[in-house]
């Protein structure tokens, strides 16, 4: 099945990288084929475009891509088009809040990573090929000097799932809370801010419609791009409220799902019958068409 696709908007880690963060042949000839017919290859991340050049150069992308949540949007020269960053107010509450409860702060601005002190957590992130964060002490120090577009607080799962309610509550819509596939770490966003907005923005921008749009992601944090899309795909390694909220659902990460959406969706066939009959087939139900909401009870359009 072919389509009129014109823009593949697709996550990096769990959904197009497998899980040793790499890309395989066959994703990678998928997405070449898919070039060459005219489609755009958008890569949407939680992470700085610094975690993505090897990406990027790889397959030579001149297109903007959107990271940090949607945060940042750069176009395919590294040059940045848009931000959002949080009021340096509530950075305060929640450094206060969270540091007084013995998790760990990293600080996102633009490229580049801070936090108070080293931290095992910084190890952790450049395993995703970010830049290990720099140390500069009290990250309340710096708030009044440089934009910050969003926090990461890391500490034992149960209680970053205590944290979520409770910043919830006392902040009450004035950030937006997600988690990506690390339920380790909280990530806190301006409100209303994900990737699914910085997408619609964009896809205004250079004039493409949602419906010309094949979504691919694995986590909460995907779940209005996957909406927004005229076909939103899961890999079979996301989340499940993903998977609910998808169009179709694919193989896994370490399985070429990115690829399988990409032949079937936009290619029209397998590139290589042989391989392509390897993976679980796409769904061959479509999902319900309902909106999803996010964990915070608000929908993309919000």
């Amino acid at each position: 099945m072919s389509s009129d696709i014109q823009v593949i908007a697709v996550d990096i880690d769990g959904t197009l990288l497998n899980s040793d963060h790499e890309l395989t042949e066959r994703t990678e000839k998928a997405l070449r084929a898919a070039m060459e017919k005219g489609v755009q290859v958008i890569l949407v991340t939680g992470k700085t475009r610094t975690s993505a050049r090897s990406i990027i150069d790889k397959l030579g992308l001149t297109t903007p891509g959107i990271f940090s949540q949607g945060l940042t949007v750069y176009n395919g020269d590294g040059s940045l088009r848009y931000q959002q960053v949080l009021d340096p107010d509530i950075i305060r509450r929640v450094l206060t809040f969270a540091e007084d409860r013995g998790f760990t702060a990293v600080a996102y601005s633009g490229n580049q990573l801070l936090m108070r002190a080293e931290h095992p957590v910084g190890t952790l992130l450049a395993q995703y090929h970010e830049p290990m964060p720099d140390t500069i002490g009290p990250l309340q120090n710096i708030l009044d000097e440089m934009p910050i577009n969003k926090l990461i607080l890391y500490g034992p799962e149960k209680r970053i799932k205590a944290l979520r309610w409770q910043l919830n509550m006392q902040l009450n819509g004035s950030v937006t809370l997600t988690q990506a596939q690390i339920p380790e770490m909280l990530e806190v966003l301006p409100p209303g801010a994900s990737k699914g907005a910085a997408l619609k923005r964009l896809l205004k921008d250079i004039g493409v419609e949602p419906k010309q749009v094949l979504a691919l992601g694995d986590g909460e944090n995907d779940l209005e791009m996957i909406a927004l899309a005229g076909i939103g795909v899961a890999v079979g390694n996301a989340d499940a409220k993903l998977k609910e909220a998808a169009d179709y659902v694919v193989a896994s990460n370490d399985a070429d799902g990115v690829a399988e959406a990409i032949e079937r969706f936009v290619l029209g066939s397998p590139l290589e019958q042989e391989t392509a009959n390897s993976t679980k087939p796409v769904e061959a139900e479509q999902k319900s068409d309902s909106t999803p909401t996010s964990v915070d009870g608000q929908s993309e359009n919000a």
